[in-house]
């Protein structure tokens, strides 16, 4: 009785861990080029920050279609991040207050007729 106590106890914790683990927060994303043009810079910073950081493209740029993974180092609390990325053309587009703690992919979009870029999320 007792072994079958245990076993169904383990079971539970195999099934409870993983939502644990995602009730926590998992800030890491996908950030999709649908532009049109190339990204040269891309910027992540906690929505309180008052400065952007360093660039995480580094040398690389973001072509059109392409996906950049952006990871957080383990224990990063903060859901809300704003995120600026600047085109090769030196143009840049912000983003505010984006919960990266509820979407794995932000998708940005170039409107030609509003002059504006757009971000859609996942």
């Amino acid at each position: 009785m007792r072994a079958l106590f245990f076993a169904a106890f383990a079971a539970l914790t195999l099934l409870v861990s993983p939502v644990t683990a995602q009730a926590q927060g998992q800030q890491d994303f996908a950030l999709i080029n649908q532009t049109g043009y190339t990204i040269d810079e891309i910027y992540v910073s906690p929505a309180s920050a008052n400065s952007w950081g360093e660039d995480l493209a580094g040398d690389d740029s973001l072509e059109h279609g392409q996906q950049f993974n952006v990871s957080f180092r383990p224990g990063t609390q903060a859901c809300n991040w704003d995120i600026r990325v600047v085109y090769d053309d030196g143009d840049s587009s912000e983003f505010r207050g984006v919960n990266l703690c509820s979407v794995s992919k932000v998708t940005l979009f170039w409107n030609r007729q509003a002059g504006t870029t757009r971000f859609v999320t996942e």
